[in-house]
């Protein structure tokens, strides 16, 4: 078991102990009364949201992170504004300023990126033969 999954299971715990203490002890004196019941499904309701909570955590922290500028050489995305011969294109999900090795590339054109000019990528438009077909 992980430091991070002990520590999950510790703070659940916790958290559910502190929903108890306010449903038993605390709501009562405010004359307001829960029944033993909706406790069960509240804590049922808190334990799930908690598994699922962490999962997510748990993915986000495993996913790769996207690499800078010059990582970005090779990958394929595709044209948003008309690159003549500067425009933008849309490459993993972001969008960013590019300038064509090529002449003109028209908005929906597919392209890879060759190099890289200052914060700008330089792209080259996909040959058909090459093309996969598939924007990252």
């Amino acid at each position: 078991m992980s430091a991070r999954l002990i520590w999950a299971i510790i703070s659940t715990l916790l958290e559910e102990a502190a929903i108890v203490a306010v449903v038993l002890w605390g709501l009562p004196r405010l004359d307001i009364e829960i029944h033993r019941a909706w406790l069960v499904v509240l804590m049922v309701a808190w334990g799930a949201y908690s598994v699922v909570t962490y999962r997510r955590g748990s993915q986000a922290l495993r996913k790769k992170p996207v690499g800078g500028l010059p990582d970005m050489v090779g990958s394929q995305g595709e044209v948003v504004s008309p690159l003549a011969p500067r425009g933008l294109v849309r490459i993993k999900g972001e969008l960013w300023q590019a300038e064509s090795a090529s002449g003109r590339i028209d908005t929906g054109e597919q392209v890879t990126v060759v190099g890289q000019d200052g914060l700008k990528l330089v792209v080259r438009k996909n040959s058909p033969t090459h093309d996969s077909g598939k924007t990252e």
